[in-house]
């Protein structure tokens, strides 16, 4: 029976009821994103350390990253929003089932993509535009970080499957361990034999000295040692559990799952290739403006953790409430995520805007990039609580199934708003890295103001 309420609803009602149950889902991956982001500040201060031509060589294709994990994990949306359903319906066979059929789609994709980056390496930087004095620098970094991509796959998959079944923790560790070998590798990989000071003793430090070489190896391995111990946590899971189930292709399974999935990839696979083109674009300004950019991209995506933790918990609730036919939990939960989201986004905006200058400093000496960097980090903190429905909407959504209108929404505001503006300002009229981000400011500003009239009208149920 559909669990329905004939009472009026105001548009927000705060159940602390749901505060246990948001958070058991949000820490985990909040302490994830938060220890690949520490990771990241590191690798990035790291890698600094070898001049800014280093710095702009790693960043200068990072948002290519962006384009494949995002739309391998739109992948992983389908299946997270078939297992919360089935879990919250009480069929747990047939999460069982999907989670199976996870794992045959997780070593196609991985195969695919791993041919797919190695054999385009050496022609990402061209068609990044990346300066032609850090090319090759540039294209060994990518395909060796690029190579253990069916690992790098399993992480993201298999660790939505777990998410899918309340389980936050175990890509947590997961994503703990990876980051920790990373972290260790990198100290033992980039840098020359060298002696520390610790008071009065000297040590030598072994180094291989390899530079973004070593970066990027570390990276490797550290993904590899993820995938493993992911698909381990998975095998073992006491709802989840693909061990038993064919890992032949079932339509009965993928054709939901893809129907899902399919506006999601498109989705995220045409913002990222968006953000490849406005990357592209900032390339073409310059080694400073590149710098600049990957530093301050650096800086800004910690303070996107809470939007992410809390898109998580929101996929997954939904999901259950969706699978157990329960409109007044979906209610209950949107009127306590989206203040919640709300809450933390202020939070973290406001620090974002102190701390600019203080951060930017940890990865770059540079004056003139430093300056930079921190200009348009004070600019997007300003956004940032607006952009937080927008994430936490759309996680909502996608554990509903109805991925169909963020693709639309996602599609104008990035091709309508940012990548034309950017191209305007930054190609016609010559303006720079300032008038760039103005333009991503305006992408999210626009996402927020669709998302509520959406969510007023009550269609994104």
């Amino acid at each position: 029976m559909n669990k329905k309420t004939s009472s009026i609803r105001l548009p927000f009602q705060f159940d602390r009821a749901m505060l246990p149950v948001i958070f058991s889902l949000a820490w985990p991956t909040m302490l994830e994103q938060f220890m690949q982001t520490a990771v990241q500040y590191i690798d990035t201060a790291m890698v600094g350390t070898l001049g800014t031509q280093a710095t702009a060589a790693v960043g200068s294709t990072g948002t290519v990253n962006w384009l494949i994990e995002s739309t391998i994990s739109a992948i992983g949306i389908g299946f997270l929003y078939y297992i919360s359903q089935s879990i919250g319906a009480g069929k747990i066979l047939q999460a069982k089932k999907a989670a199976g059929q996870a794992v045959f789609s997780t070593i196609l994709v991985g195969i695919f993509f791993t041919l797919l980056t190695c054999s385009c390496s050496h022609l990402v930087p061209v068609w990044m535009r990346v300066d032609p004095s850090i090319r090759d620098m540039a294209a060994r970094y990518f395909l060796i970080l690029y190579s253990p991509m069916l690992f790098r796959t399993m992480n993201i998959i298999l660790g939505t499957v777990l998410r899918s079944a309340g389980d936050a923790k175990s890509p947590m560790i997961a994503g703990i361990t990876m980051n920790v070998i990373n972290i260790v590798l990198n100290f033992f990989l980039i840098y020359n034999t060298r002696s520390v000071h610790l008071g009065n003793w000297i040590l030598t430090v072994p180094g291989a000295g390899w530079g973004i070489e070593g970066a990027a190896i570390a990276s490797a391995i550290a993904y590899t040692c993820g995938g493993i111990l992911i698909a381990w946590k998975l095998w073992h899971h006491d709802v989840v559990s693909p061990k038993g189930q064919s890992l032949r292709p079932d339509p009965q399974v993928l054709k939901p799952c893809l129907r899902v999935a399919f506006p999601n990839m498109l989705q995220r696979f045409a913002t990222s290739l968006g953000y490849v083109a406005f990357a592209s674009m900032i390339n073409s300004l310059g080694e400073l403006s590149t710098a600049a950019h990957t530093i301050a991209n650096t800086v800004e995506s910690a303070f996107y953790i809470p939007g992410w933790g809390m898109q998580t918990a929101a996929a997954t609730l939904s999901g259950n409430a969706r699978g157990a036919q329960d409109d007044e939990r979906l209610h209950r939960l949107s009127s306590t995520i989206i203040p919640m989201e709300i809450s933390l986004m202020l939070v973290s905006g406001g620090m974002l805007f102190v701390f600019a200058p203080v951060l930017m400093g940890i990865f770059t000496q540079d004056p003139q990039v430093l300056s930079l960097g921190s200009t348009v980090l004070r600019m997007v903190a300003v956004s940032e609580p607006f952009y937080g429905v927008p994430i936490v909407l759309e996680g909502m959504m996608q554990g509903l199934g109805k991925t169909m209108i963020p693709f639309v929404f996602n599609i104008i505001g990035m091709w309508g708003v940012r990548i034309v503006g950017t191209f305007i300002c930054t190609q016609i009229l010559g303006f720079g890295l300032i008038a760039a981000w103005g333009c991503m400011i305006a992408h999210n500003l626009l996402l927020f103001m669709l998302y509520i009239v959406l969510f007023s009208s009550g269609r994104w149920k």
